[in-house]
């Protein structure tokens, strides 16, 4: 089985990622979610090339 890594994205600075984090924990252990506050837009992001 692959490893399970969790991601969370908000599109701004201003924004939360409180939320998205408290349940991917309930699925996946801390130090395998990578987090990303930026656009969407593209996939020049440095959590998703992460």
């Amino acid at each position: 089985m692959g490893k399970v890594v969790g991601y969370a994205r908000v599109s701004s600075r201003e924004q939360n990622l409180d939320r998205q984090l408290i349940a991917l924990k309930k699925y996946v252990s801390e130090d395998m979610i990578v987090t990303d506050k930026a656009s969407g837009k593209d996939f020049n992001r440095p959590g998703i090339n992460h």
